[in-house]
């Protein structure tokens, strides 16, 4: 199994903890990227990628390797500790990247088959907030099903968690990387998301952005063709 970890924040604290030793419970390879580090550019508005390519994008070259990370990974996680109710500024501008990404736009098909885990952590709250914003990116990208951790710590770096409060992440754990791997090469998307494909089809057959009407002709999904079952 492969893992994709993405980091909202450079340091290694209570977020990283749990982001970590989730992946290391999975039993595979792990590639782990910390932002702004490995990546910390702005989205500049351009619009080449909706318009033209991604490719086109400034900021390609430095994205790639995540890119390519996430589309090789079975699991993605994306973990941010809470910012002001939210997620980090450096991972909210590498969201906004992969805004071509979308099921209204160009959806990348390996997406359809992956699992994805969200986790957020505070002193106090915020990481329901903070989690969304995270979790929408990756139903948006078609990942159909999708975990959630969101813990307050009561502590601002992992050395002052509590015992119990480990003891509760370690559980939380347990169950988790469980479920993923049970689930690993099984699973479809759920009647959600198959919904909003379903939706998002309809306007891609009198689109109005000929790239992205292009992308879906192509894919055959204009037909009886779809990402999580292909020909």
């Amino acid at each position: 199994m492969k893992t994709a970890v993405i980091y909202g924040q450079n340091h290694k604290g209570t977020t990283y903890h749990i982001a970590h030793e989730l992946a290391v419970k999975l039993n595979g390879d792990i590639k782990e990227f910390f932002l702004p580090k490995d990546f910390g550019e702005f989205c500049c508005g351009c619009t080449q990628c909706f318009t033209d390519s991604e490719t086109k994008c400034p900021h390609y070259g430095r994205l790639s390797p995540i890119t390519q990370a996430m589309d090789e990974a079975d699991v993605i996680i994306l973990a941010s500790p809470v910012y002001v109710f939210h997620a980090t500024g450096a991972m909210k501008a590498f969201l906004d990247h992969y805004g071509y990404r979308w099921m209204v736009h160009s959806p990348e098909e390996k997406m359809f088959s992956k699992q994805g885990v969200c986790i957020s952590t505070a002193a106090g709250a915020g990481m329901k907030s903070t989690i969304k914003d995270m979790a929408d990116s990756m139903f948006y990208w078609g990942i159909p099903k999708i975990y959630r951790i969101g813990m307050a710590v009561r502590a601002t770096d992992w050395d002052s968690v509590s015992k119990k409060n480990k003891k509760a992440v370690e559980k939380n754990i347990d169950i988790i990387a469980g479920n993923i791997l049970k689930k690993q090469g099984k699973v479809k998307p759920g009647f959600k998301t198959r919904f909003f494909f379903g939706i998002m089809r309809q306007i891609q057959k009198n689109g109005w952005n000929e790239r992205d009407v292009k992308y879906w002709k192509e894919k055959g999904w204009l037909d009886k063709n779809r990402p999580w079952k292909q020909k």
